[in-house]
């Protein structure tokens, strides 16, 4: 059957659009209502996967644990990445973000010991396969599988099910997001954002406020992080390519920076236009190797943005009025 018609491949396109639909919420938090360009978020999901994997394999621990120290992992290291790095101008910011995403890449490629090199999990788990962070989780897809059996009958497969569970968490970090810009720290994340020299002037420690809200996006990135590693079994150092930032920066963008809304929206029709293309198997995609499918997936993102910019330079679902006013 072609993949157009095949539930269980628009099953997985779902999966990853909802995974980096959780990644671009964690950029939002951050740029969209503080003002910080973030270009390394793909860092924060590299800690928190690896960190997750080496506990469970090495340390022995169970994976629930394990996952909650790679989100405390993620968040420590939005404070210390900030530290030495947040008086630096916006511009100067988003370069060294760009660098400690790669530092973080080339670090799993090389620490062999701990992260299993260029490998990754699979040398990890070494030649027997002794151990595995993926058991639990099946667990839980799993049971997942069985509650959609009684809904939907046999379409209940384990990548409906993958999927139920990460729209689930899209939708609860969604209303995490939505609570907090709402909150009195979330309107002080506005004021900086709006004019950082004000918020000062009013007593607010800008500083201190960066911090966590990098802390806070980092929590968010790692657990876009965990649901990639788990989706995919096995991860390694390419897996959290610093390409897969700008990837949620698009579904930002299409989205509109501070509509929160316009996130799950724009990461359906990014799952679409990225994920989709390279897999059609119906003219003229049929006449095109993978290769070439992969280059041609990149430009119809890249066309479709450029027309959203054109018509519609606030978003899906952004609000052009916030926009002109900033």
């Amino acid at each position: 059957m072609s993949s157009v018609f095949n539930v269980q491949f628009w099953a997985y396109v779902g999966v990853i659009a909802g995974i980096y639909g959780i990644l671009a919420y964690s950029l939002q938090l951050q740029h969209g209502f503080c003002g910080l360009l973030n270009f390394g978020q793909v860092a924060f999901m590299a800690l928190s996967g690896y960190t997750m994997a080496i506990l469970v394999v090495k340390a022995g621990l169970g994976l629930w644990a394990a996952s909650a120290a790679g989100l405390a992992v993620a968040g420590v290291f939005g404070v210390l990445m900030g530290i030495p790095t947040l008086r630096l101008r916006a511009d100067y910011f988003a370069i060294v973000t760009i660098a400690v995403g790669e530092i973080v890449e080339y670090l799993a490629s090389n620490m062999t010991s701990l992260t299993g090199g260029a490998a990754g999990s699979i040398n990890l788990l070494g030649p027997q396969n002794a151990a595995s962070y993926d058991g639990a989780w099946q667990d839980a897809v799993s049971r997942v599988q069985s509650w959609l059996g009684h809904a939907i009958g046999s379409a209940a497969t384990a990548t409906v099910a993958t999927m139920a569970v990460v729209w689930v968490l899209l939708v609860l970090v969604a209303l995490a997001v939505w609570f907090l810009v709402r909150s009195p720290w979330g309107r002080v994340l506005q004021a900086i954002r709006d004019d950082e020299d004000a918020a000062a002037a009013t007593g607010k420690n800008v500083f201190r406020f960066k911090l966590q809200v990098l802390a806070v996006g980092g929590v968010i990135a790692g657990l876009a992080g965990l649901l990639f590693a788990f989706e995919s079994a096995t991860i390694s150092p390419t897996d959290y390519d610093p390409t897969i930032t700008f990837y949620a920066w698009t579904i930002l963008v299409l989205a509109g920076t501070t509509s929160i809304a316009g996130v799950p929206l724009a990461s359906v029709v990014f799952g679409i236009l990225f994920a989709g293309v390279l897999f059609f198997t119906f003219p003229p995609f049929s006449y095109l190797g993978s290769a070439d499918r992969s280059y041609l997936q990149l430009m119809i993102v890249g066309a479709a943005l450029i027309l959203l910019m054109r018509l519609r330079p606030q978003g899906l679902l952004g609000n052009r009025q916030e926009m002109l006013l900033g």
